[in-house]
């Protein structure tokens, strides 16, 4: 089977938004990389990155994983609020579509509140605390 797994860039934070994802979805994370395990002579990683995320995956269902990582500095900040970009999560429930909408939602700004959508399914859109854009959808059909 074929997955698509998301894979966010992060200015800093990417162990603070997956922590918060982690609160959302459940589940544990697969691999946490920091930059200074992978420091070596041909690779140095300075202080102020050491403990920054290099790879982070979080499992999402059976199949799938929402993966992120730190951007060092020396790459230049990326701006997440013009990130036009979403994730689009379909879920087996409207309920599980409320629980995740409400949980991720939390201290961001909807853009399209949860609910019967122009297309026949039941869906909402929003930008999370760190920027991110989503999409949660369920369809009865």
């Amino acid at each position: 089977m074929r997955t698509i797994n998301p894979w966010i860039n992060f200015n800093g934070n990417a162990e603070e938004a997956f922590t918060f994802y982690k609160s959302v979805f459940g589940g544990e994370f697969t691999k946490v990389i920091r930059f200074k395990d992978l420091t070596s002579a041909e690779f140095p990683v300075p202080d102020n990155e050491a403990d920054k995320i290099m790879y982070i995956a979080l499992p999402l269902g059976k199949n799938n994983q929402l993966i992120g990582n730190d951007v060092p500095e020396f790459m230049g900040q990326i701006n997440e609020n013009e990130n036009r970009s979403k994730i689009s999560i379909s879920t087996e429930s409207r309920e599980e579509a409320d629980k995740l909408f409400n949980g991720l939602s939390a201290g961001g700004s909807v853009e399209g509140e949860i609910g019967e959508s122009p297309w026949g399914t039941y869906a909402g859109m929003f930008r999370d605390r760190f920027g991110i854009e989503w999409i949660v959808e369920f369809d009865s059909g």
